[in-house]
């Protein structure tokens, strides 16, 4: 029997846990956070009683056989996964559906699908998983029908080159579904973002994602060779290879273009032999700057560890990583060629010689070809709370809990100021809204000039005020990030919900450059309007 997604929340319908379980949920949570109160959890609004107005477009005789009008097609694409999301459909609010969603399976149906679109007046939205959390799937105005062209049925592994390692992979195919094929001649991507299980290449590369690694190869971009996409004006298709100095990259407006400028259809990708020697290790920090300044040297070090993620003591609390009020750093390496153990033991050296200690037991664990699998017990509770976090959203709405992220990336001398900003702000405006909050901060990412915070804060909502209380937290933290020399989005993308702050980020020509572009690809002003520009 397959698994079906919901159709209000994030990933599948059978991970959403039932009342009794919610109820002890709440009541850790409100011992955790430090709530006035527990509150019992609530059901979502059936999809038959929900808010789905009706298709005001059919789809011409040459798109019939892959389009769907359905309230559950619909009502699935109709926003992405974000908090406000995830709160719209919980309470059945799915004004926003798409008129028809039509599911392509080659370049031809994608060209046909704009043509149409451009001649109709219909604006057309590129969707892969729907994991955005900033409105990158959703066209806010109702002026014009609407078209969701899921990408999913494309979702093939075309070529493999071994020689070069790289791979030719259509955009639609999800993270499980690509490294399933590349498994099988001994490949990896090695790219996982937190919506791997949903997520596809085209996303990735329309939203600039981050993925593993926490040191060099961070962003898919660093991974593309070549990418492919249809615009309304024709195809564009770049040449593969390694590194090219003529002129400004043509890549690099397909990335982060976010479905604005055309749909990207497939990439060459590059791959790597999986690997089979891994090591982990955590070290806890008592004081946060010592645990920053350990960070930093690790990043500088020129070791490039797969893993090198700073859990504050909140975080690390929240993931059940540390209980004793330690911030906790976690470590990991991994190769196909060679034994990490030498890296291992000197990022530690490092570590320690920033007033880190190793709990218990052996200091770090490696893994080698011939053994068993091992990984460290915090970097393995990381992961699994890792991957389960975005499932823990949906429980939180039904209780009647804000809980939401936002990210960022700055270079270190500016990072103490901004840190402090945030965290000031932040808690101000969950006082203000909502009398009580948490907010927790984690490194997902470093670079030798700097790292790339990511914040969760929880609060309780009042009921039907939830949305408001959430805007005045999250601009809060959106301001304090521009002030204070931040970027906007590290990872997110800029969708709908960053576009004010990334338009001040950007300079003002280069804003108009990329409106100039958009109206040469797109005259007709289909693609995904609203989102990026």
């Amino acid at each position: 029997m397959s698994r079906r997604l919901s159709h209000w929340g994030w990933g599948y319908e059978d991970r959403f846990p039932d009342r009794e379980t919610r109820r002890l949920f709440a009541q850790q949570l409100q011992m955790l956070a430090q709530f006035p109160e527990a509150v019992d959890p609530r059901d979502p609004v059936p999809l038959e009683e929900a808010r789905v107005p009706a298709p005001r477009v059919e789809a011409p005789e040459a798109l019939a056989e892959l389009a769907s009008t359905t309230i559950r097609d619909r009502a699935t694409r109709a926003h992405g996964r974000a908090y406000r999301d995830i709160v719209r459909g919980f309470h059945g609010d799915f004004e926003s559906a798409p008129d028809l969603v039509l599911k392509p399976t080659t370049e031809e149906h994608v060209r046909v699908a704009l043509d149409w679109a451009s001649e109709a007046g219909v604006a057309v939205v590129p969707y892969g998983g729907g994991t955005s959390v900033v409105g990158g799937v959703e066209v806010e105005s109702r002026d014009r029908p609407v078209a969701c062209l899921d990408l999913r049925g494309m979702d093939e592994v075309l070529e493999l080159d071994p020689v070069s390692r790289a791979a030719r992979i259509q955009a639609g195919a999800t993270g499980p579904r690509l490294e399933a094929q590349l498994k099988a001649d001994g490949h990896t991507l090695r790219f996982f973002p937190q919506s791997f299980e949903l997520s596809t290449l085209g996303g990735w590369i329309a939203t600039r994602a981050g993925g593993h690694f926490a040191t060099r190869d961070t962003h898919i971009d660093d991974l593309v060779e070549s990418t492919r996409m249809i615009t309304p004006r024709g195809t564009l298709e770049t040449r593969r290879l390694p590194a090219s100095g003529a002129g400004p990259s043509p890549d690099r407006l397909v990335l982060g273009s976010e479905g604005t400028l055309g749909v990207i259809t497939e990439a060459w990708v590059r791959v790597r032999p999986r690997p089979v020697w891994r090591g982990s290790a955590s070290v806890r920090f008592t004081a946060w700057k010592d645990a920053v300044r350990a960070t930093r040297a690790v990043a500088q070090s020129g070791l490039f560890p797969a893993n090198c993620r700073l859990l504050d003591k909140r975080e690390a609390l929240l993931n059940r990583v540390a209980t004793d009020g330690t911030h906790v750093l976690l470590l990991g390496f991994e190769s196909a060629e060679h034994d990490v153990e030498g890296d291992m033991q000197r990022a530690l050296e490092i570590a320690l010689g920033c007033g880190g200690t190793c709990k218990d037991g052996p200091a770090y664990r490696v893994k080698k070809p011939t053994e068993p699998a091992g990984r460290d017990e915090a970097a393995q509770r990381w992961r699994t709370a890792f991957l389960d976090a975005p499932y823990i959203v949906n429980s939180m709405v039904s209780l009647g809990v804000i809980a939401d992220t936002f990210e960022t990336a700055c270079t270190w001398d500016q990072l103490e100021a901004m840190h402090a900003a945030i965290v000031h702000d932040v808690r101000d405006a969950m006082k203000r809204v909502a009398g009580a909050g948490m907010l927790s901060c984690r490194f997902t990412h470093v670079y030798p000039d700097g790292a790339a915070p990511y914040f969760t804060f929880i609060a309780p909502a009042k009921r039907g005020s939830e949305l408001s209380q959430w805007v005045e937290i999250k601009a809060a933290a959106s301001d304090a990030i521009l002030k204070h020399g931040g970027t906007i989005t590290h990872h997110h993308a800029v969708g709908r919900m960053h576009r004010p702050w990334a338009r001040e980020q950007r300079p003002a020509l280069f804003g108009e450059a990329l409106q100039a572009v958009k109206d040469r690809w797109d005259p007709a002003g289909i693609l995904n309007p609203g989102a990026l520009i």
